[in-house]
């Protein structure tokens, strides 16, 4: 037991891999990125972004010790991915850990709803996410060994109130359930899928000015009073994608401030 004990905050310790980052210019991507570097890890940095979100990443991975790559790459690619993942490898070295935050959110009754509207989001909430575990595995696989988390929300568990987006929560829902099938394909060759999803988080999007009023609700109707930083998801991260997880595959974790308990 003492040997166990001893060896705890190790369990953590992400130093040795490298990991992938979808979605690392902003938001939970961003801040995950940074917390698994804390940790240890050396980070490739995907993003479609064109402001300066992936430097400013970069710049914070390098101050922590670690190293950083930045790919510019759009999720809903088959070939940009697996030309990231070929980068990563090449640079950092053989892919262990991935991240898919990358996501997009609006809203629309669904009887109004372009159908453009729809398969965009779609596009890049549900495909995005199969692609780059499709390019993640197939390095992991051949490496025997491999963690993926990917970033759902609670509104794939849930139907959010006062919220008409039909085909946010199916995307979310889909990734959720997407993720326990390919947990479940391989189980049995090293590499583990779990989800985390989110509540209410203030990340740019939601605190945006003209969201003053909608955030309020989001904080009445959480039973923790408040929505998350984006902080709050660099733990559950880690935990997932770390040792400390060994025996932890295809599970979606509610990271949500007790929102889906009521």
């Amino acid at each position: 037991m003492s040997e166990i004990t001893l060896n705890a905050p190790r369990l953590f310790d992400l130093s040795g891999n490298v990991a992938l980052v979808t979605g690392a210019g902003s938001g939970i991507g961003q801040r995950i990125a940074m917390g698994l570097a804390q940790c240890g890890a050396d980070i490739a940095l995907i993003d479609r972004r064109t402001d300066d979100g992936l430097a400013t990443t970069a710049a914070f991975i390098e101050k922590a010790g670690r190293k950083a790559i930045q790919i510019a790459a759009d999720v809903t690619s088959k070939a940009a991915l697996a030309d990231a993942v070929a980068r990563t490898e090449a640079d950092l070295g053989p892919l262990s850990l991935a991240v898919n935050a990358a996501g997009i959110a609006n809203a629309n009754p669904a009887e109004e709803m372009e159908e453009d509207q729809y398969q965009t989001l779609m596009d890049i909430n549900l495909k995005g996410v199969f692609l780059s575990c499709q390019a993640e595995a197939k390095a992991m696989l051949k490496h025997g060994r491999g963690s993926i988390v990917n970033i759902a929300s609670m509104s794939g568990v849930i139907v959010n109130r006062g919220l008409s987006q039909a085909h946010y929560n199916a995307s979310k829902a889909g990734v959720i359930h997407m993720s326990k099938s390919m947990a479940m394909e391989w189980v049995g060759r090293g590499i583990r899928v779990n989800t985390i999803s989110p509540g209410y988080t203030a990340t740019p999007m939601n605190t945006r000015p003209e969201m003053v009023h909608q955030t309020k609700l989001f904080e009445e109707q959480t039973p923790m009073s408040r929505m998350a930083n984006v902080d709050e998801m660099v733990g559950p991260a880690v935990f997932l994608l770390s040792n400390a997880a060994s025996f932890v595959t295809g599970v979606d974790l509610l990271v949500d401030g007790g929102f889906c308990c009521w």
